[in-house]
């Protein structure tokens, strides 16, 4: 697809980011109050931050998670994974299949938090793990952290991936994705939203913003 056309899709997505910017306002604000969830999930993220700013950075992890996210997209679309290579200074994977989400992933799929997420699914299942809730929401908070930190980090450099679907279309696509995983996020680890509720309310402010581009124009 050429550029100029991803352009023009990110152009028309532009009200859809202030709709899941609202919707994820009112998610939070309905979630205010789960204080078991939010003081670990914060005393977790805050810990990796200081380890962040304090302590070298993790590159080759986070290289690691990033190639690994590239390839997990790819079987996903049914794509076959043929060579990876990781480093601290960077890294790739050679996939038979790419589209724009398995090029983008990386930017919005918090691989550490999901893992976490999955581990302590498959422990509580089979060992009851409910007396750990804090330590795994204190886990996710700092994986969570762990990728929102070093994501924003290799932003900062030029990324392939990034300048081969182009700015303004990568940005809507990687906000887009990063709050729609905190809109299916918050509310299951909350639980004071459904997350039924939280896609509704994206797609009401998504109409309300278009109908208020319309009233102006």
């Amino acid at each position: 697809m050429p550029k100029w056309i991803k352009f023009i899709i990110a152009v028309v997505l532009l009200p859809v980011c202030a709709g899941a910017a609202l919707a994820l306002g009112q998610v939070l604000r309905a979630s205010y109050g789960a204080d078991t969830v939010w003081v670990p999930l914060l005393a977790g993220g805050a810990c990796w931050l200081v380890i962040y700013l304090l302590l070298p950075k993790p590159m080759w992890i986070y290289v690691f998670g990033h190639e690994l996210t590239h390839a997990l997209w790819a079987w996903l679309f049914g794509g076959r994974v043929k060579k990876m290579k990781v480093t601290s200074d960077g890294g790739h994977v050679v996939i038979s299949k790419t589209n724009i989400l398995i090029v983008l992933a990386p930017y919005f799929f918090p691989l550490y938090a999901v893992l976490v997420i999955a581990v302590f699914a498959v422990g509580r299942w089979t060992w009851d793990w409910r007396s750990y809730l804090v330590w795994f929401h204190l886990a996710v908070g700092a994986a969570y952290a762990f990728h929102v930190t070093l994501t924003w980090h290799a932003l900062k450099t030029r990324q392939t991936d990034i300048t081969s679907q182009g700015y303004l279309f990568s940005a809507v696509i990687i906000f887009l994705g990063n709050v729609g995983v905190l809109l299916f996020g918050v509310p299951l680890l909350t639980e004071r939203v459904k997350l039924f509720n939280a896609l509704g309310w994206w797609l009401a402010g998504t109409g309300g913003v278009f109908n208020r581009l319309a009233h102006w124009f």
